[in-house]
């Protein structure tokens, strides 16, 4: 097997590039299947005669599973190798596609999401560890938007596509459409990824996973998502129950992940969470962004669909045609931006982008029902494009500055802060747009859109427009080198 100097001496100064292609291309793979399967949810339904709550079950697993695997991949990295790591999450994602396409059980189907989350969570932070690794700081701009610029292109484009199948060949498309990818980036793992990076040495780490962290953090995240389903759906005492679970399990979680750090007699456990990374401030603090920032994301790309269908009256395919140039935009900026980062400070640049999609989101407050479409394109515009300055800034703002047999750690905490903030978000966005639309005398379950269902959607946007404030100050305070 080919190591790292082979690697270079092989294929010469553009080998890091060809290294990003081939976990960009993995990676693109999750992200797309983690957003196709929306699109096939109501025929899927239909086969299996479920109702909507369970059949949200094959988004939320994958989402549940993402989240907690994360958290894995210092470890899996550290014990198998970079080669092994990406292989094995390859594979597991190409099973999960062809097991959840010629599943005939909603369980099987279920269970195969759940396979495919594992391996996006694992597969989320590698990139990021790539570039940090690989890329001197000089081009980890570049390469942090040539990489966000592909990603955010499959998660915008998954719908479409997906759509496009499901009409044409049936839900079960979705799921073999990974297939291609896969493989397609399984040959380039095999021919790009080193076995291990320089330094790091042969073998393989003689550290135990924290299985207990795992089990606790997993149960953890669990009841707090599951905390925010039941207050939506009404059922508040559960709700609390829940909520009172996931603070105990958490902090047992963070308890135990001080004692591993402290105790010589786990010295054989690799905790999940270095605890002393949040002695970095400027790590803290981007944690914190990245949390908001993902509270912000997903919860707008949840709220904008539906209020634009249930809100303006909007068919799905005016929607998605008015989504489309603003996902573009997104990534146009993505590149743009990586490119200033190689030279410009990024506290300034995701402090703009923070302010920009607030802004956006406050503009929303000024459509009505007899609106101008061009008007509300014109604002998720703006704000795609906020969005794009955030993304590669956040990154390399929270990670550089981190030691270097840190950096697998802090990119693992910093995705699953996102990931975790973006599955709040969502089902924040959810439970308040349905209170303030009880409290507004309306529903989504009438015919038509209202004046009042609108005001119930303005005071979500309000909400988010406060989170991006919040999350500008936040970015602003990483201006200075903290520690």
């Amino acid at each position: 097997m080919a190591d790292l100097a082979a690697l270079e001496l092989r294929h010469g100064a553009r080998y890091r590039w060809f290294l990003l292609a081939a976990v960009m291309l993995g990676t693109m793979a999750s992200v797309m299947s983690s957003t196709i399967i929306n699109v096939a949810i109501p025929e899927m339904s239909q086969q299996f005669n479920l109702g909507q709550e369970r059949a949200q079950w094959v988004g939320s697993g994958f989402m549940l599973a993402m989240t907690v695997s994360m958290l894995t991949t210092p470890w899996l990295l550290e014990r198998f190798g970079y080669r092994r790591t990406y292989t094995l999450t390859l594979w597991l994602l190409l099973l999960g596609g062809l097991a959840g396409g010629a599943s005939n059980e909603f369980h099987a189907v279920l269970a195969a999401r759940v396979a495919q989350g594992l391996a996006a969570g694992v597969m989320q932070p590698i990139p990021a560890i790539i570039i940090l690794h690989f890329f001197a700081a000089r081009e980890q701009g570049r390469a942090t938007g040539l990489f966000g610029m592909g990603v955010v292109l499959a998660s915008a484009m998954g719908p479409t596509v997906g759509g496009v199948l499901v009409h044409a060949f049936g839900w079960r498309s979705v799921f073999f459409m990974v297939l291609p990818f896969c493989l397609a980036a399984l040959w380039m793992a095999r021919r790009f990824v080193p076995v291990r990076p320089s330094g790091s040495g042969s073998g393989a780490s003689a550290s135990r996973l924290d299985w207990r962290g795992l089990l606790l953090g997993s149960v953890g995240v669990v009841c707090l998502l599951n905390a925010l389903v039941q207050w939506r759906s009404g059922s508040a005492f559960a709700g609390t129950l829940l909520l009172a679970s996931a603070a105990l399990t958490l902090t047992g979680f963070v308890g135990w992940q001080r004692q591993l750090g402290r105790s010589s007699t786990h010295a054989d456990v690799e905790p999940l969470v270095r605890l002393k990374l949040f002695h970095n401030r400027r790590f803290a603090l981007g944690c914190v962004v990245a949390f908001l920032y993902g509270v912000a994301l997903f919860g707008s790309t949840y709220l904008l669909p539906v209020y634009m269908q249930l809100g303006l009256g909007l068919s799905a395919a005016q929607a998605g045609w008015m989504l489309l140039p603003a996902g573009l935009a997104l990534a146009l900026t993505i590149a743009l931006v990586g490119r200033l980062l190689d030279r410009k400070p990024h506290y300034p640049l995701a402090t703009l982008g923070f302010a920009l999609l607030s802004v956006s989101l406050a503009l929303n407050l000024s459509v009505g029902l007899d609106s101008l479409w061009s008007v509300l394109a014109a604002w998720v515009l703006l704000g795609r494009i906020g969005l794009g300055m955030i993304l590669p800034a956040m990154h390399l703002g929270t990670l550089r500055g981190v030691a270097p047999e840190l950096v697998s750690q802090a990119a693992s905490v910093s995705s699953f802060t996102r990931v975790l903030g973006g599955a709040i978000g969502v089902s924040l966005c959810g439970t308040v747009l349905e209170w303030r639309l009880a409290a507004h005398g309306d529903s989504l379950r009438l015919a038509y859109s209202s004046a009042q269902r609108l005001a119930a959607f303005n005071d979500v946007f309000a909400l988010l427009a406060c989170v991006c404030l919040l999350a500008a100050l936040a970015a602003w305070r990483l201006r200075t080198p903290l520690t």
